[in-house]
């Protein structure tokens, strides 16, 4: 069995506007930081703010390679 590779599946990935992803979660515009019209912040205080009982918290960090020069 073999497995796409991160960057095959990236590719293949529809990239959608941010806001409309917050908007199917219910969060509206002034909940996001936008950084471009495919990435956000969203504030942690808004799980707090949350009827939702099964709210999650993701953490999501990234390192980009640089020289070691």
């Amino acid at each position: 069995m073999t497995y796409k590779s991160d960057i095959e599946i990236a590719q293949e990935a529809k990239i959608q506007d941010i806001r409309l992803i917050a908007d199917k979660l219910g969060l509206r515009e002034e909940d996001l930081d936008l950084y471009g019209k495919y990435k956000a912040k969203v504030d942690y205080n808004i799980i707090k703010d949350t009827k939702e009982k099964d709210a999650k918290l993701v953490l999501v960090t990234a390192i980009n390679p640089t020289p070691a020069c």
